[in-house]
């Protein structure tokens, strides 16, 4: 099998960094993420863009928010040195959709499927461990250590009035890239409210199907 260009797409707290690491190792290809590709990519000369900064670094160090068309430029690049990849957290409107298009060409879009009580479920159960950074969830994955317990707080972008807000947006912006990759046939959906191992067992056959 050729390695599989795969865009996963779902809302926050539907396992989309559980399946992707569980696609990149199963078919040995890149797990490409906006947030990583900046990082990897913050000294990349971008001044032939005309923009306020020359490179991607100076609008992170600014804490500004890196513009489309910086966000394109980086995953282009990205791209261009995957044989095959996960793309996860892009595009997020329908003209990066559109940008992306001249860029590659996926295999297959998939689609994590979790209703909106299990993402809220899931996203407010969230615990950070303040010392080690660590997170649990007060149901699917408590702490063995009565200590560790003791000390678990929950995060502000964890509570429920802040994630249905994250979720709101979510739709917002992530629908009309849903609709767009449906009628381009290219989207396989996948329950996404089993068990993670049943998850990976639906997103193996799906993406075997599919390439």
């Amino acid at each position: 099998m050729a390695s599989p260009r795969i865009l996963i797409l779902g809302a926050p707290g539907a396992g989309k960094g559980t399946q992707s690491a569980n696609i990149t190792d199963h078919f040995d290809i890149e797990h490409i993420t906006t947030g990583d590709a900046l990082r990897a990519n913050k000294e990349m000369d971008i001044s032939h863009l005309g923009l306020e900064y020359d490179t991607p670094g100076e609008y992170m160090n600014a804490g500004e928010l890196v513009p489309d068309e910086v966000v394109n430029e980086i995953v282009d690049e990205a791209l261009s040195q995957a044989d095959g990849f996960v793309l996860d957290g892009y595009p997020r409107n329908l003209k990066q959709a559109s940008e992306l298009e001249s860029m590659t060409e996926l295999d297959l879009a998939l689609m994590l499927d979790v209703s909106e009580d299990e993402l809220v479920h899931r996203l407010t159960g969230r615990r950070l461990d303040p010392e080690t950074g660590d997170i649990y969830h007060v149901e699917y994955n408590p702490p063995e250590d009565d200590d560790v317990e003791a000390r678990l707080v929950q995060r502000d972008d964890d509570t429920e009035e802040t994630v249905k807000e994250r979720l709101r947006v979510y739709r917002e912006n992530t629908e009309p890239v849903i609709e767009h990759y449906e009628e381009a046939d290219l989207l396989e959906r996948v329950d996404g409210e089993k068990t993670p191992d049943q998850v990976w067992d639906d997103v193996r056959e799906t993406i075997e199907s599919a390439t």
